[in-house]
This record gives C-alpha cells, sequence and structure tokens, in this order.
C-alpha cells in the first residue's frame, strides 16, 4: 500500500509537471481547431482500448484537436513511423526504443507499464525434440529485430551459456514468424501476446523459457520531442486516459478479451490467457526503470546489434540528446 501510494504522489507531480509547463509556455490558449494529435497502436494493448472507447477524443475535441490512429505490426516500425514524422505518440516494448535512439530517433519516454515477463516466451512446436534454451544452438530461431523479445532472446541464451553468435536468427514480423513456425521452416518463435497465447492455445505450442527471472517486459509510452515539448497538455490528457483504461482493464480481464477478441481476431479465451499476464498501471519513469532499459542498451551495443553506445536517459524530458552535441 504504501509504493502505491508513493507511485499514485510521483504520477501526480508528474502530470502536475506537465500541465504547469504548458501553461507557461502558452497561458490558457487552445489549439488551432484543424491540429490533430497522430497516436500509432499496435493490434492490442490499452490503446486499442482507449481507442474504441472514444474517451479521449471526448476530452481532446474541447481543444480542437482531433485523433488520428494508424496501426503498425509491431514496436520497430511504430518507432520508424515516429522518428519520419507520421505520428506524434505511441507504445512499444523494452527494445524498440533502443534500436530506434540508437538509430538517431527523437524521441523521448513519457511513461511506462509495470513488468509483465510471462508476457513474452521463448516457444517451440508440440512435437520438437528441443527441451531447454540450451538446444538451440545451431538452430534457426525467428523474431521481430528489435523488439521487445530480443532482449528475452539474448538473457536466456546467456543464462543457457550459448553465445548469440552460435544460433541462426531469423528477423520476421509476428504474422510471417508464425508461418515459418508452423511450416518448421524454424525451429524456434520468441513471441509476446497475444501472438504467444494464440499459438499455445491453437498449436499446443511449448515454452521453453518466459521472461521470469530474465527481462522485465515493460511496456513504454513514447513521444517525438518536438510534440511533447510543444503539447505537454496533450501529453498529460493522453497518459490520463490510458490511466482509467488500466484501472478498467486490470479489474475487469473477461470484459478485454471480450472486446479485445474481435479486433484481433482470437477467441476470448485466448486474449483472457494474454489479458491476464500483462502489467496493469500507467506510470511515471523513473530512475529503476532507466536503469533497467540503459542494461538493455549496453547489452545490445556490446553484441554490435545496435550501431553505437546509447545513454537511455537522452530520451527522457528535460535531457539534451547527445545528437545536440555534435
Amino acid at each position: 500500500m504504501v509504493i502505491a501510494s508513493l507511485a499514485r504522489r510521483r504520477w501526480a507531480r508528474m502530470l502536475g509537471l506537465l500541465g504547469l509547463s504548458w501553461l507557461l509556455a502558452h497561458g490558457t490558449a487552445s489549439a488551432a481547431p484543424d491540429e490533430s494529435l497522430r497516436i500509432g497502436y499496435q493490434k492490442y494493448g490499452n490503446l486499442v482500448l482507449l481507442k474504441a472507447r472514444g474517451t479521449l477524443e471526448e476530452r481532446l475535441s474541447g481543444l480542437g484537436i482531433t485523433v488520428k490512429w494508424t496501426e503498425f505490426p509491431a514496436g520497430p516500425q511504430l518507432l520508424e513511423g515516429l522518428n519520419v514524422g507520421s505520428i506524434d505518440f505511441g507504445t512499444v516494448g523494452e527494445a524498440p526504443p533502443i534500436f530506434a535512439q540508437a538509430a538517431g530517433a527523437d524521441l523521448v519516454y513519457v511513461a511506462s507499464e509495470p513488468a509483465a515477463p510471462k508476457g513474452e516466451a521463448i516457444v517451440v512446436p508440440a512435437g520438437s525434440p528441443l527441451k531447454t534454451v540450451a538446444d538451440l544452438r545451431g538452430k534457426k530461431v525467428a523474431l521481430n529485430k528489435g523488439s521487445n523479445v530480443h532482449y528475452l532472446l539474448v538473457k536466456a541464451l546467456e543464462k543457457a551459456g550459448v553465445a548469440y553468435k552460435d544460433i541462426e536468427p531469423v528477423y520476421l514480423p509476428p504474422a510471417d514468424a508464425r508461418a515459418a513456425f508452423e511450416r518448421g521452416s524454424v525451429d524456434a518463435w520468441v513471441i509476446w501476446d497475444p501472438f504467444l497465447a494464440a499459438v499455445e492455445q491453437q498449436t499446443g505450442a511449448r515454452v521453453l523459457a518466459n521472461g521470469e527471472g530474465l527481462v522485465a517486459n515493460h511496456q513504454f509510452y513514447l513521444a517525438a520531442r518536438p510534440y511533447a515539448l510543444r503539447r505537454p497538455d496533450v501529453v498529460k490528457i493522453v497518459l490520463e486516459e490510458l490511466a482509467k483504461v488500466d484501472t478498467w482493464g486490470a479489474a475487469n480481464p473477461q470484459d478485454v478479451a471480450a472486446f479485445l477478441a474481435p479486433q484481433v481476431g482470437l477467441d476470448p479465451a485466448t486474449v483472457e490467457r494474454a489479458a491476464k499476464r500483462a502489467g496493469y498501471g500507467v506510470t511515471p519513469i523513473d530512475e529503476g526503470v532507466l536503469a533497467e532499459q540503459q542494461k538493455i542498451a549496453d547489452a545490445f551495443s556490446e553484441l554490435k546489434l545496435i550501431p553505437r553506445p546509447i545513454i537511455v536517459r537522452d530520451a527522457t524530458l528535460g535531457a539534451v540528446p547527445a545528437t545536440a552535441h555534435r
């Protein structure tokens, strides 16, 4: 209860600062009538719920802001959209912001969801002879490069004593990876919910390892830095509405499943399986989360998976991005 109370106070302070920075910069003037907030989302998660509920549109209409939604197949593609200026705000897992920041994207972390380590896993077909992560040596492993599961694979191999270079990574988006997995073109697949729940439920895929004891599997809400600096009032409203959706979702996993099932083309039982493994509760970015992200960035840098070392803190509000010093 004490931890929850501290988190709520920290969250309230963050939202207050966002609002204060807007008032200091702009007074009480409203947005131009034709202004829009462009949100990138994936086929599953709280942004889908927020989109359907329509409460964000209601709140922003008073500021003359319309909301435009764009669906992306995975986090790396979403952040590329943010980097090229086609969206202003979105949500992804742990690894995509690191790859994007290393590539020079001017983004900022604005909030996170609690850890959900059971929501991603390394799976093999039901009849596979592979029994442990150590058995992946010399095998083809499908994953979406730069996604949250990339770090899970790195840590799982490390724990099993298998060098990353000793497997054959096959970089595929979820739909293509599922097809390759079912054809037997790859030996294993590293994937997140609801795709994980679907392959477990529909094919009997076995889990070699999930994130427990290996990774946190946070979800992050990010914004383009120019937008976050220009419209902190809008970012504040989005996070407030997401917090309301989170509160509802945590208390009603069956309702979440019933709602999301037709959105993602899965049956309610499969979606509920995924929903129960999710983390709920929008929280501000704190030192602990930044430290966890820095560990991931350092690991990727050591493996030469990203082109240069990065300082994760540079991608926070108030920080001066490293590119500004060049």
